[in-house]
């Protein structure tokens, strides 16, 4: 095994890019000092050889032709900065290469919204952005360095790309991030996604889609209940009902019955309301089904609710007209999911040789950017990193990332770029394999 330490320069890295507020502005209403976290990320890549080959905010022509979600095409009519100050930054170690003699890591220095507090105490880093993804994307350097230091020539052969993104949070979905870099040809034969998985490979991704559920009434006063449509009423029947029916035709993805929108005081009943569902799913058949399924369930919950309260004394009004001011209106579909990979060159360097265990088939995989990734030809890709999201609190108060789990994460890495160059010596005839 490669040794592969964080030294304290790369922690000092850790803690500074920790202090730096980088959630987007669909996560938070500051302004994201991407721009400044990314410079201070390229001057830590540089120490070790590394070069900028881009660094620059997408473009609205970058959208085109993208299943673009509707809070991103929103935001991008209504903010003349929002793509600005959302730059992604490429990172090259060695010549240009073809894509059979390159590897790409790819990690996201944006982060959710929340403060948290920032602190190393000798063993565990604390702060927004630890485990995901500011902390691998350290220790993804600290990995490099070991590779170069274990094979000196490593980079005469091979050619490391690092794209380390925006835009891969708060719902974006990657649309200005790594897509524009995807389509950009940066990437290469194998493609390692840093999110944590507990050091378990994932060789594919799903995608999500977003459904808001609205109701469209007339609000009615406190004393006159009956004379309105009560969309909480509603709409917490079809949350009900949703969360019941739907998830038994996920086929391998997941439903969260999330947000559920009506008003917030005490003395009217609330006529229009929104309730939203994130669903995800692992290829597009089942995305296309699942979502037909949606609008299917959404029919016969509206149905169901007529019945049951038809005669009601406040609520028949709303059971009349619930199918004509309830519709389903999607703010995020079309996106690509990535299939199980069956590389048989990808198991043997990743697994046979390198040892690193194969995230279980019949547990649910989550989505990330990989996604992009989906159909490109010569290209082996998966999601791989250290911590897990659930116990490393990402997204939650308490994000953490233990220092030998970003260490063990920057040894695979080392391993990784070690067997991937020593490939010629076993190719038959100097081939590739």
């Amino acid at each position: 095994m490669i040794r592969a330490r964080l030294t304290q320069d790369d922690r000092d890295l850790l803690l500074a890019l920790l202090d730096l507020p980088t959630a987007g502005p669909l996560e938070d209403d500051g302004a994201p000092r991407l721009w400044e976290a990314q410079r201070t990320y390229a001057a830590a890549a540089r120490e070790i050889g590394f070069d900028v080959v881009h660094h620059a905010a997408a473009e609205p022509v970058d959208l085109v032709g993208a299943p673009v979600p509707l809070a991103v095409r929103r935001a991008v009519e209504n903010d003349p900065d929002f793509l600005a100050v959302q730059p992604s930054l490429v990172l090259a170690l060695g010549p240009e290469l073809p894509q059979a003699d390159t590897v790409m890591f790819n990690v996201h220095l944006d982060t959710v919204a929340g403060s948290e507090p920032v602190d190393f105490d000798g063993r565990r880093f604390t702060g927004r952005g630890a485990i995901d993804a500011k902390g691998p994307a350290v220790a993804l350097l600290a990995g490099v360095r070991g590779a170069l230091h274990s094979a000196p020539g490593l980079a005469s052969g091979t050619r490391v790309l690092i794209q380390a993104v925006s835009g891969e949070e708060g719902g974006a979905m990657g649309v200005f991030g790594t897509r524009p870099l995807v389509r950009r040809g940066w990437y290469g034969r194998l493609n390692l996604f840093c999110e944590p998985t507990g050091m378990r490979l994932l060789p594919r991704s799903t995608a999500s889609m977003t459904a808001c559920v609205r109701v469209d009434g007339d609000d009615a006063i406190d004393d006159r209940p009956a004379a309105g449509h009560n969309a909480t009423v509603l709409l917490g029947h079809l949350a009900q009902w949703l969360a019941t029916r739907l998830p038994g035709h996920t086929d391998g993805g997941q439903v969260c019955v999330a947000g559920l929108h009506t008003g917030h005081l005490h003395n009217r009943v609330y006529g229009t309301g929104r309730l939203l569902l994130n669903c995800s799913y692992a290829d597009t058949a089942s995305g296309d089904a699942l979502a037909t399924r949606l609008e299917a369930e959404v029919a016969a919950a509206v149905g169901e609710f007529r019945e049951a309260y038809g005669t009601h004394r406040d609520l028949a009004r709303t059971a009349a007209d619930a199918a004509a001011i309830t519709r389903v209106e999607w703010h995020k579909r079309g996106l690509p999911a990535l299939p199980p990979s069956d590389d048989r060159w990808a198991t043997h360097l990743l697994e046979r040789q390198g040892g690193l265990a194969r995230w279980p088939d019949d547990e649910p995989a989550f989505t990330c950017d990989a996604l992009w990734m989906a159909g490109l030809p010569g290209a082996h890709t998966a999601v791989l990193g250290p911590g897990d999201l659930d116990r490393n609190h990402a997204h939650a108060a308490g994000e953490y990332a233990d220092l030998t789990d970003l260490e063990a994460f920057a040894e695979a890495v080392s391993g990784i770029l070690v067997r991937f160059a020593a490939r010629h010596h076993a190719a038959t005839g100097g081939t590739h394999q």
